[in-house]
């Protein structure tokens, strides 16, 4: 199988993208692992005709909005983030109607419906950031409230969270914290900032994933805890096999990460299917908030 998606990467000049989350068979075949941005960045630097991303339906859409003239395919069309489902564009434009004086922060864990209604994109490391470098006293955060609650610590704006959760993160419980210390003695705990308050609270550090991949290598310690989903694993037990990594708790899955196999991808490039594209309109309102993203990180 491995074979036949080499062939037919060369033959298609594609490239394959695959989310931390991923399978391990899935990230072990794929040209790029990483988080959702940072793999539609690079993809879009690459000079691939067709791009495959191995992740949920988000992702894809901003490979598409990044790189408008490739063809993006997925290989399941029901791998779809549940968070990213719990806003939609005309639920935010009413409640934009309801806080007129309030700029949208929209993770990038959101269509790219939602993202072309935002002011302004940000990631799980840079919430913070994107948050304190607006010019408003009010900031609509959509849609992952626990990202909102964590970003409202460390800014004097007033933060309206949207109701919505990543459920794999939600799911992660302080007594999980506790029961992970008492099995693993001395491991350091990292979490994802799409965890509740009340975990990261007792956590050691609070990462996205590239972050606790800087922070685990950087680190003394040589075992941890690490509170986001089982796929991460992977990829740090592959980059860091020196050190030792314990997934929180046996539930921290998000099934939607699962459901691509090695067949799936051999299908999507046999037959290119299936193809994101983003309406143009949408597009550009969706690039706009990711480049005033960007732009931040830049410091302009």
């Amino acid at each position: 199988m491995i074979e036949k998606i080499l062939k037919l990467k060369r033959d298609k000049n594609a490239i394959i993208l695959a989310h931390n989350y991923e399978r391990p068979e899935i990230q072990d075949i794929a040209d790029f692992v990483g988080d959702s941005l940072a793999l539609a960045i690079q993809a879009s630097k690459t000079d691939a005709d067709v791009i495959l991303f191995c992740g949920v339906d988000f992702m894809a859409e901003s490979a598409a909005v990044l790189s408008p003239k490739r063809t993006v395919l997925v290989p399941d069309l029901d791998a779809r983030c549940p968070m990213a489902a719990m806003v939609t564009r005309d639920a935010l434009v009413a409640m934009k109607r309801e806080h007129p004086d309030a700029s949208v922060v929209c993770y990038v864990n959101t269509s790219a419906a939602v993202k072309a209604e935002s002011d302004i994109c940000c990631t799980s490391a840079n919430a913070v950031e994107v948050v304190n470098s607006l010019d408003c006293e009010e900031v609509l955060f959509v849609p992952d409230r626990n990202l909102a609650l964590y970003a409202a610590r460390f800014t004097d704006k007033k933060i309206i969270p949207w109701d919505g959760y990543c459920p794999t993160h939600h799911l992660i419980l302080p007594h999980d914290i506790a029961d992970a210390r008492m099995r693993h003695p001395g491991a350091e705990v990292l979490v994802h900032p799409e965890c509740r308050p009340d975990v990261i609270d007792i956590a050691d550090g609070v990462y996205g994933t590239e972050g606790m991949i800087r922070h685990a290598a950087a680190s003394h310690s040589d075992e941890f805890i690490i509170g986001t989903e089982s796929g991460m694993l992977h990829r740090l037990e592959k980059e860091l096999p020196k050190k030792r990594f314990h997934a929180v708790s046996p539930y921290t899955i998000c099934p939607p990460m699962k459901t691509v196999m090695p067949s799936d991808v051999i299908r999507s490039l046999e037959n290119l299917e299936h193809v994101v594209t983003v309406p143009e309109d949408v597009r550009e309102g969706a690039k706009n908030a990711l480049d005033r993203m960007l732009a931040v990180k830049r410091g302009r």
